[in-house]
């Protein structure tokens, strides 16, 4: 007698399903990591440009060139500005895609969990079938013993 789950293929697919979940999640992930290197890299070009223009007006910066890096740098914050806001999208779906994950790892446990109590349960019917036959075998044994 073989041992069929009867939510095999629900199993399957809560298993698929995780996998798809978890491939999302890492994707997600390095989305975010992605982001948040290039505004960290965004964040640090602006203070080597702060240092070095305060440098230069030390030792005597013309207008024009005070006007340049100010322009550059009023364009580099609305850019750090931006990446800021991609960095909180990113943020937020990888918090999503992480309790997306959770959640299928959770539907996934309760189908594994209903297959092992339900694969104790076939054991145990199994033994007890099993019994039953080598109690029956046992008295007919005795029976023909008896007889003879």
């Amino acid at each position: 007698m073989n041992y069929n789950f009867k939510f095999q293929k629900i199993l399957n697919l809560r298993e698929r399903e995780k996998e798809e979940a978890f491939n999302l999640y890492q994707d997600s992930v390095r989305n975010f990591e992605e982001s948040a290197e290039k505004l960290f890299d965004l964040l640090k070009k602006k203070e080597n440009l702060e240092h070095y223009m305060s440098e230069q007006l030390s030792q005597g910066f013309s207008i024009l060139e005070i006007r340049h890096y100010q322009h550059f740098i009023s364009n580099l914050e609305k850019t750090i500005e931006h990446h800021q806001i991609v960095v909180m999208n990113a943020r937020n779906k990888m918090n999503w895609r992480e309790e997306e994950l959770k959640e299928s790892n959770i539907e996934m446990k309760k189908y594994e969990k209903l297959k092992e109590r339900n694969y104790k349960s076939y054991m145990k019917e199994l033994s007890q079938l099993e019994n039953m036959q080598l109690d029956e075998i046992s008295a007919i044994q005795y029976f023909h013993r008896e007889g003879n």
